[in-house]
């Protein structure tokens, strides 16, 4: 059965990394995972947003990629140091701080996909999307702390469980199943998974292959390749069957997709 995340959207899926920040926005010191790039990509017509969480020192789940505030905004303290009033006046002229509860509430329609980067957020995550689950496609590295906020969201019992992609190592147990052409280590290996999302390549390894999508699309599991802003890369992987393109231009996206 298809997870209502996937549901009543075409593919190829234009997934906004981190929302959208145009060259423009940019200039104008609009940052990544604001309140401001998420509405961007909003209302260049995204359905879905890509995000990350973290948990600030006063138990606030916040969309942020990064352990501190040293690139965006030049303070070295970690995330989990500061607390969310702290973060409200850092990003005040960066676009404005955007939590995971305000994320869900201001955009109804929206559909997430929220990256956990804290082993200290796994739980509130799960917990705060337990009511949204329709609409939540929930990831991290860590297949472990993926797991946890499953778990979570599961156990607060108020609707449907949220979709879910693979961590690396299971991604890395589908690679070696791809290259065994094992078809049971794969329906193994993606019993439990609704989504890949996937560079093209990790370092010299390609990771990408039309054989990995077969596999998944055998299974019911769609792909998703980050971080695409080309046109023609985008065009070259939807060709070889990509389900869906995380992207920092989702308007550009949009446009050469649809």
């Amino acid at each position: 059965m298809t997870h209502p995340w996937f549901e009543g959207s075409a593919t190829p899926r234009v997934l906004a990394h981190r929302g959208l920040v145009t060259p423009d926005a940019a200039s104008h010191g609009i940052a990544e995972n604001s309140f401001a790039a998420v509405a961007a990509a909003h209302a260049a017509g995204a359905v879905y947003v890509e995000s990350d969480c973290h948990l600030t020192s006063d138990g606030t789940v916040i969309l942020f990629h990064d352990d501190d505030l040293s690139r965006v905004t030049g303070d070295p303290r970690r995330i989990a140091d500061v607390t969310e009033r702290e973060l409200f006046d850092l990003m005040a002229t960066r676009g404005g701080l955007i939590t995971l509860a305000q994320a869900l509430d201001a955009f109804p329609t929206t559909r997430f996909n929220l990256d956990v980067k804290a082993a200290n957020a796994a739980e509130p995550v799960g917990r705060i999307v337990a009511g949204h689950g329709e609409r939540v496609l929930l990831t991290s590295f860590s297949d472990e702390r993926r797991r946890i906020a499953l778990d979570a969201a599961q156990r607060a019992g108020r609707g449907i469980r949220p979709a879910t992609s693979a961590g690396t190592a299971t991604i890395a147990r589908l690679l070696s199943a791809v290259a065994l052409r094992s078809r049971r280590l794969a329906a193994r290996t993606l019993q439990s998974v609704d989504a890949l999302q996937i560079p093209e390549r990790h370092g010299s390894l390609r990771v990408l292959s039309r054989r990995l999508v077969d596999a998944a699309h055998e299974n019911g599991v769609e792909v998703h390749v980050w971080t695409v802003d080309d046109p023609d890369d985008m065009r070259r992987l939807v060709a070889l069957g990509v389900d869906g393109i995380v992207t920092d231009r989702a308007d550009v996206a949009i446009a050469t997709l649809r």
